[in-house]
């Protein structure tokens, strides 16, 4: 039998996972109405409160990113309500089909595939609802599927203006990479997943709710039962849940806020900064493209469109040959680009090797020189020094 070899993940979900976090989920569980459970919920709540820079309730549920983000939906509106969806990727597109179902009246800002929202569209659309119709404005922060982070400040700025919408944001691939004050920018529904900057397995999500999106949820009548915010947060006032949590992925959450702590925000920040500038300036010296529009590159993931060269057969070398996982594209993108997860537990090691990888490969193909790997490695060590 074949030894299995370390397979490093560098893909923006699952994301690697910290051996403390690994000891954490191997404990015996406990259980989840104890008072030790509660202890415990009353601390990572506080943490999670520090992640997200605000006083705002910070509720878990036991799903994923999209569990939260639909909590968020049908916790605070309403059947028939007009709400603005941003689509410029496969998330946000996602947040359309959600609001679809839920029979809500969807005005699409949209833009293509690897480009940001336009804030202007939405403050123009914000500004024409004289009559105050419009309830809330959804859209996605990192667009993992592309490689795109959208201008969050200024879009929720034109929310604020607006007064009346509430503000309801996938924050999935960037609470834990880059600066998201929930506070500061007044955001209403925060929505995340453990399995990315949190670095933990998949399983947990969480939600931040401010004073105005709960006042909103009084006169929600979508349906809901096991996502019924409301359920959270009375039972957040004991420290407890609604219904049974995964208790072992509470302590891992346990462990890797902690860890985050102990880093600090200005640092965590300044870490996924360096190795974005670090793969994509790597990736351009192997006359690689990237896909996402170059001023608003995520500091989550990096897509890169390979021209010539099938990226799903290329993904494969790469993982068979050097144990490295990269993600594939999306729906229409599939086989045309990969995308490089560089959020959570990854550090500049993790960095070197797959741009080593990308570019031996590329030599391997006849479609680059040594000499390009070893100054596109170069580069990458040169915005890898940089504190």
């Amino acid at each position: 039998m074949a030894i299995q070899q370390k397979l490093s993940l560098m893909i923006p979900g699952p994301t690697p996972v910290p051996e403390k976090v690994l000891e954490a989920l191997g404990r015996h569980p406990i259980g989840h109405r104890s008072k030790d459970f509660q202890d415990l919920v009353e601390i990572t709540t506080k943490n999670l409160k520090w992640l997200h820079q605000t006083e705002n309730d910070v509720l878990t549920i036991t799903g994923s990113g999209t569990s939260a983000m639909e909590a968020g939906i049908i916790s605070t509106l309403s059947k028939g309500d007009k709400v603005i969806c941003g689509e410029n990727g496969k998330f946000g597109q996602r947040w359309v089909k959600v609001a679809e179902e839920f029979g809500l009246e969807i005005i699409k800002i949209d833009a293509e595939w690897g480009t940001p929202l336009d804030p202007e569209s939405f403050r123009a659309v914000l500004e024409k609802d004289y009559k105050k119709e419009i309830k809330a404005v959804i859209l996605t922060h990192s667009e993992t599927s592309t490689g795109v982070i959208n201008d969050l400040k200024t879009i929720s700025s034109h929310i604020r203006n607006h007064k009346k919408a509430l503000s309801i944001i996938d924050c999935v691939t960037s609470i834990g990479a880059c600066n998201v004050p929930v506070d500061e920018w007044e955001l209403d529904i925060v929505a995340s997943g453990s399995q990315k900057g949190y670095m933990i397995p998949p399983g947990l999500s969480f939600v931040s709710m401010s004073k105005k999106a709960w006042k909103a949820s009084e006169d929600s009548n979508l349906p809901k039962f096991y996502l019924n915010l409301k359920s959270y947060k009375k039972s957040l006032s004991n420290n407890s849940n609604p219904y049974t949590p995964a208790v072992n992925l509470v302590f891992a959450l346990d462990e890797a806020l902690k860890m985050m702590q102990d880093e600090g925000l200005d640092s965590i920040f300044k870490r996924h900064e360096k190795h974005k500038l670090a793969v994509s300036a790597a990736a351009k010296t192997l006359n690689l493209k990237l896909f996402a529009d170059e001023k608003h590159l995520s500091p989550s993931v990096t897509a890169i469109k390979i021209e010539d060269i099938d990226a799903e057969k290329f993904r494969k070398t790469i993982k068979n040959k050097y144990d490295i996982l990269l993600a594939g594209g999306q729906d229409h993108l599939k086989g045309k680009i990969f995308r490089i997860g560089h959020l959570g537990y990854v550090n500049d090691r993790d960095i070197i090797s797959v741009i080593a990888a990308i570019g031996n490969t590329l030599v391997e193909q006849d479609k680059v020189s040594t000499e390009q790997v070893g100054e596109a490695l170069k580069i990458a060590l040169f915005h890898l020094k940089v504190s």
